[in-house]
């Protein structure tokens, strides 16, 4: 039986592959990432590829034994850690099994994630000449000691140049910023925000930066060693970023995130955004499938061992409450440009759009319209406004 929606629709799959190898750990990171010297028992990067090619064929066979198969992929994400870190080879490998399984859409949107000290001209012609179509550079900052407080390794001189090299190769390429590190001025976001456009991207994220409480970063923090972001200060350098991109060319269609045109927004993210589909292939990813969410054991060597007796590498899974699923679409879609159905929000608290709108966090044309659109200022706030329209 092949389940798609009641319209009789095609039903399109997103499938992420999660490559937790990174060659060092960064400070603030709480990512499931691990380094060679942490690996062994099955779990090492020369036998990643054939193990995710492994849980790719048991998710396989556990959906259609569940009645459930997709029409095609529409987009696969390879993200991290570092994915490429692997030889290129190995990314080709995989998406060539995921294609002997389901068919990939012709526009099917490929992207890798990659630090631009782990790529080359030959690899990342490689990666285009194999399905790859979209590289995501782990810029963070053109500023060699905000760089530096966030233990990032690669020069900033060489970030453009892989993007020549991703450009040469026929990638789309998206740099990704992180702003508020400790001690980094609003003259640095602009050094940085500058840089990154000055390579011509045809997309740019810019994250602020949230320090969780079980990082480096975090205990430099309690021990004060590094000072906490100020909100303001945050603010100022989120409007200064807006403000460069949409002089450069690029428009928000999520609130981190800016794109040249509507073809070249992440659509593996928008599906995220929007409650698709999609499996996650790889220790500690997450899948969902139409309100079923699981997740993988973390550990690649335990990944690994229970790949070995054929059994799917699930750790917890859960049917997400109808409730719940409401209040993360609210909390996702509001994020995106096209904003949120007015019928989306509970009826009970329906009556705070007119109140956000009136507080010019809400676009008065769009509400008029029947959607929720979050004007810049209500960006900065979104986090405020999502509490307020759910229950």
């Amino acid at each position: 039986m092949r389940a798609g929606p009641a319209d009789g629709g095609s039903r399109d799959l997103s499938v992420y592959i999660h490559v937790p190898f990174c060659a060092v750990r960064c400070g603030y990171c709480d990512f499931n990432t691990y380094t060679a010297t942490e690996l062994g028992g099955g779990g090492s990067q020369a036998e990643y590829p054939a193990n995710a090619m492994a849980e790719m064929d048991l998710t396989l066979a556990a959906d259609r034994a569940a009645g459930y198969d997709y029409d095609q992929v529409s987009t696969v994400f390879f993200g991290g850690g570092t994915p490429t870190l692997l030889p290129a080879d190995d990314l080709v490998a995989m998406l060539a099994h995921l294609r002997t399984l389901l068919p990939l859409a012709e526009d099917a949107e490929i992207t890798t994630e990659a630090n631009p000290d782990s790529v080359t001209r030959a690899s990342l012609s490689r990666l285009a000449a194999g399905g790859i179509t979209r590289v995501s550079f782990g810029m963070q900052s053109a500023v060699p000691s905000v760089l530096a407080t966030l233990d990032r390794t690669h020069d900033p001189e060489r970030v453009p140049q892989a993007v020549a090299w991703a450009r040469e190769a026929g990638l789309d390429v998206s740099l990704d910023l992180i702003y508020g590190t400790p001690g980094e001025t609003v003259a640095d976001v602009e050094t940085s925000v500058k840089a990154a456009l000055a390579c011509g991207v045809d997309h740019m994220s810019a994250y602020s930066l949230i320090i969780e409480g079980n990082t480096a970063m975090a205990r430099q923090l309690r021990r004060g060693e590094l000072e906490a972001p100020d909100p303001d200060d945050m603010a100022d350098k989120y409007e200064l970023i807006d403000d460069l991109a949409a002089a450069d060319g690029l428009t928000w269609y999520e609130v981190s995130n800016w794109a040249r045109t509507e073809r070249q927004r992440s659509r593996h993210n928008l599906a995220y955004w929007r409650g698709g589909d999609w499996w996650g292939i790889g220790p500690g990813a997450h899948r969902h499938r139409d309100g079923l969410r699981a997740w993988n054991v973390k550990h690649p060597s335990r990944y690994a061992r229970m790949l070995a007796t054929g059994e799917m590498p699930v750790a917890e899974s859960e049917r997400v409450a109808a409730q719940d699923r409401q209040v993360e679409r609210i909390m996702l879609e509001l994020r995106i440009a096209d904003g949120l159905p007015v019928e989306a929000v509970p009826e009970q608290t329906r009556g705070m759009l007119d109140v956000h709108r009136e507080r010019g966090h809400l676009d008065a044309e769009a509400l008029a319209t029947g959607r929720a659109v979050l004007t810049r200022q209500g960006r900065l706030l979104a986090d405020a406004v999502i509490r307020d329209l759910v229950l």
